[in-house]
């Protein structure tokens, strides 16, 4: 049976909004709203949901990359203080590894790709042969060990996400994050990442979260879900279950929005509740 890894209790964050008139009270947004999540070593994670549903704060307060205003935080049972010394928080950065949507916006344009890599190695005092490392995770991610003396700039848009990938799983993480990290990219540069999140989960054991509005991202690596609106988490479960018989009125909404392609002198089919179709693969 796996360990739980994860865990966040009552998770909440609020942001105060300076007034916009003399004399007006600050306006307080909820952006997280009292969210309990657990999610156990080796398995794979979906968080979605339409913008502004709290996705992206949701994984910045796991990480510790935010302060809670209230609620806690525990990766492997150690709690998660944001507000400690980077010092005492290296063991975090250790364990953890990010992937965000821009990969350009993510790479220093005047640090070579080898640098880049290597920073989280460096950075935590990973010991070992360090350039060695980085040339075997470039290799691990499709790209030739030569491309570490190159530039960001010199790269693809699906490139720069491999590049940012093993810049992510270089110190060899045991939690993987992608922040919707394959939106920026075309379907079949999107299929290449995504396979090798997938091989990530498999071959190194790694525990992923997955940030995305794509739901068949989600439905392709992920073995469970949560369903986020207003902050809140509306549904969960095995992704199977809850993709297949959503209980939420949200989460069959999200479905039925799901755009779907009528071949050719075919008729629509009707979509069921669950946003599928009646010749969709069960």
């Amino acid at each position: 049976m796996s360990a739980e890894f994860v865990r966040a209790q009552a998770l909440t964050r609020r942001h105060r909004t300076p007034p916009t008139r003399l004399f007006a009270k600050p306006s307080v947004t909820t952006a997280l709203d009292a969210v309990d999540l657990t999610l156990e070593e080796g398995h794979s994670l979906g968080v979605i949901g339409e913008s502004g549903s709290g996705k992206s704060t949701l994984v910045r307060l796991l990480l510790g990359l935010d302060t809670p205003t209230s609620g806690s935080v525990h990766i492997d049972g150690r709690e998660v203080d944001a507000s400690a010394s980077a010092r005492s928080l290296r063991w975090l950065r250790r364990d953890t590894g990010i992937v965000f949507q821009d990969p350009y916006a993510s790479l220093d344009p005047r640090m070579s790709v080898g640098r880049i890599v290597g920073e989280p190695l460096w950075a935590l005092g990973i010991p070992g042969d360090r350039r060695a490392r980085v040339r075997e995770v470039l290799t691990q991610v499709g790209l030739d060990a030569a491309a570490a003396d190159r530039f960001p700039h010199e790269f693809s848009g699906g490139q720069r996400q491999r590049i940012a990938l093993a810049r992510a799983i270089a110190h060899r993480p045991r939690l993987l994050v992608g922040d919707e990290p394959l939106s920026a990219l075309d379907v079949t540069v999107r299929a290449q990442i995504l396979g090798l999140f997938d091989r990530l989960r498999q071959d190194e054991g790694m525990t992923i979260i997955m940030v995305s509005h794509d739901i068949g991202v989600v439905q392709n690596l992920c073995d469970r879900v949560v369903v986020m609106k207003d902050g809140r988490i509306v549904e969960r479960g095995e992704t199977s279950s809850v993709l297949r018989a959503p209980e939420a009125d949200y989460t069959r909404a999200l479905l039925a929005a799901i755009p779907s392609i009528t071949p050719p002198g075919e008729a629509p089919a009707d979509r069921r509740r669950d946003g599928t179709t009646p010749s969709s693969p069960a």
